[in-house]
Formats: structure tokens, C-alpha cells, sequence
């Protein structure tokens, strides 16, 4: 069986689709890789932010539903996504920025050896930063090239998945006995899981939570996570590895810029297991990436329809020179 290689992507629900990528663009120095539309509800903007090149495993993406409520935090739910930086010390840089720029943090903290600085965002999305210093494992990206971020410092990619859950047991079993992760260490109510080469890219960090109430999807809450895979072959493979453990899926989905399949592994909690590959260069050039409103072919009949339901944002970036901001 062909393990999972890591972390493919975050996809969350955004409240405001022009605050998230001024947030991503101006606060963390994400590149904006791509601006689509939800491929199964075309009036609902999709954008992705990810490393320079638009690689696999260093991408958050984000859906802004029309008029849905706000979400609610408890157990059963992706509870935070992590991003990776360097070093120790670009912790020390992304406190004093969150400070400058009003952003909600906790400080550094350590867990499983590793450094950390959660913060939020306008939605009360829950993220943190980790550090690679003392990482081994998956390869992290590139950073954003002309970003406001000094690159010393800046995001490089996805970095461990936490997963807050009521039934441990079950969620271990999947884990351990279906996707084929391993459990190496825990703290407390935090359990460490990693799959492939592991490290901060290939890791996921279930904390056991039976007390609380149930989340509720909204915005400012994980819509899924996804984990990569090689190729088609190997995503086939998979599919006949979950239904043969007796989980329904969606079957094959052409997503365009890579290929998937989903699968709910636990209540409320949507996996996707998604291809490396074709990537987000194919209809747009380097320079420019993320600067017009992009469709897969099957939508692009449609091109006239779907700007009339998303409202123009303009993301164009070519025309600017960013400083590179040291506070």
C-alpha cells in the first residue's frame, strides 16, 4: 500500500473572501495562488494561498458561503491549522508583527518539542505557527519571493493538522489501522500522529475532548483537510482501501488542479486524499498567478454566468513593490 505523503491542504469557510485575502496577502505573506469559484456551488468565491510555486502541501484555501452563520468551536472538528517557518527566532519576528498589526496571539508556547504562537483571525479561525527549527521529515515549500515577508522568516508551507475529538479510540483505530499513521508521542490531552518521512508536514495532533459540546460548521471553522498522494494510481488505490473498510466516498473527482477523493473518517470530520499534481501553473503564468478569475474547462462555459454571481475582487500584485517589513 502506497502510504500517504503528508499534508496536502486546508480548505476553511471565511466570513469575507476580500478581508481573508487581505489577512493572507498583507498580514502573513501567503502568496494568493489561485482565485476560483467552489466547483459545486459556483456562486461561492475559492481562493488559495499557498507557498511562491503553489506546491502541494502548502496550501490554505478558503470558501465564503453566502449568508452562513458563524461557526462554533467544540469537539468533533479540524480544530487548527499550523503553518511552518524556519526558525526559533522568526517566532520572536511574528510577535512583535502580530502586536504592530493588532493580531490576537498567545506568545510562544513549546508542544512535542517544537515551538509554537497560535493566533486567530477576524473569523476567530485558529491557527499557530510552528517551528522547523529542530524539524525532520517532509520537506517544507518555498516562501513568497516578493512578499511583505523577510524570507528568513517567512511561511513556508503546512505544518500539523489538530483535530479535537470526542471518541479517541475509534478516531486511533482509524488513523492507525486505515490511513496508517503512527502514534510517537502525547501530552496531556494531545496525541501526535505522523505518517511517511513525518515532521511538521506529515503530522496530525488529535486532542480528546469528550466534555464539550459538538462544533458547528460556520465561518471561521475547517471545512476539511486534505493528505497527499503521488498520482492517480495511488488515489485509486486508496478508494478501494476505504470502501473495503466499509467507508461510503465520493469516488473520483477531477478538481483540475489536482485530482481527489473524500471520505467522512469520523462524525463531522471530511478527509480528502488529493494528488500532487497538475498544480496551479497550467492556465496561468508565474508572474501573475492568482490575479484573474480562474475556471477548470467544464466551468469555463459558464464564465459569464459565474462573474455575475462573484463580485470583482481585485488581487492583482504584479503591480506592486512590497518592502519587505522586518516588524
Amino acid at each position: 500500500m502506497n502510504h500517504l505523503k503528508g499534508i496536502h491542504h486546508v480548505t476553511a469557510i471565511t466570513s469575507s473572501a476580500e478581508e481573508n485575502y487581505k489577512f493572507f496577502t498583507y498580514v502573513l505573506g501567503m502568496r494568493l495562488v489561485k482565485k476560483t469559484v467552489n466547483q459545486d456551488d459556483i456562486q461561492t468565491y475559492h481562493l488559495f494561498f499557498a507557498d511562491d510555486k503553489g506546491s502541494a502541501g502548502t496550501d490554505m484555501t478558503f470558501f465564503d458561503f453566502p449568508n452562513i452563520p458563524k461557526g462554533v468551536h467544540g469537539t468533533n472538528e479540524i480544530s487548527k491549522t499550523s503553518f511552518r517557518v524556519p526558525t526559533d527566532e522568526a517566532l520572536t519576528y511574528w510577535v512583535k508583527r502580530f502586536d504592530r498589526l493588532e493580531v490576537k496571539h498567545t506568545g510562544i508556547k513549546e508542544q512535542f518539542g517544537k515551538k509554537t504562537l497560535s493566533f486567530v483571525d477576524f473569523d476567530d479561525q485558529q491557527y499557530q505557527l510552528i517551528s522547523d527549527e529542530k524539524n525532520v521529515g517532509v520537506a517544507s515549500g518555498t516562501p513568497w519571493q516578493d512578499g511583505p515577508i523577510p524570507l528568513e522568516y517567512a511561511i513556508t508551507g503546512l505544518g500539523p493538522v489538530f483535530i479535537r475529538i470526542a471518541d479517541l479510540k475509534y478516531f486511533k483505530t482509524v488513523l492507525e489501522k486505515v490511513m496508517l499513521f503512527t502514534e510517537i508521542t502525547e501530552e496531556g490531552d494531545f496525541h501526535l500522529f505522523e505518517v511517511a518521512e513525518g515532521g511538521n508536514g506529515a503530522q496530525i495532533v488529535v486532542e480528546h475532548k469528550a466534555d464539550l459540546p459538538a462544533a458547528r460548521q460556520g465561518f471561521g471553522t475547517v471545512h476539511h483537510v486534505a493528505f497527499r498522494v503521488a498520482d492517480r494510481v495511488v488515489l485509486d488505490e486508496w478508494t478501494e482501501r476505504l470502501e473495503g473498510f466499509g467507508f461510503h466516498t465520493s469516488g473520483y473527482v477531477d478538481r483540475h488542479f489536482f485530482e481527489s477523493l473524500y471520505a467522512r473518517v469520523a462524525p463531522q470530520i471530511l478527509f480528502e486524499w488529493a494528488t500532487d499534481g497538475p498544480g496551479f501553473m497550467g492556465d496561468e503564468p508565474y508572474e501573475t498567478l492568482g490575479e484573474k478569475l480562474s475556471l477548470p474547462p467544464f466551468l469555463e462555459a459558464k464564465r459569464d454566468k459565474i462573474e455575475q454571481l462573484v463580485r470583482p475582487i481585485d488581487t492583482v500584485r504584479s503591480a506592486i513593490s512590497f518592502e519587505k517589513e522586518y516588524e
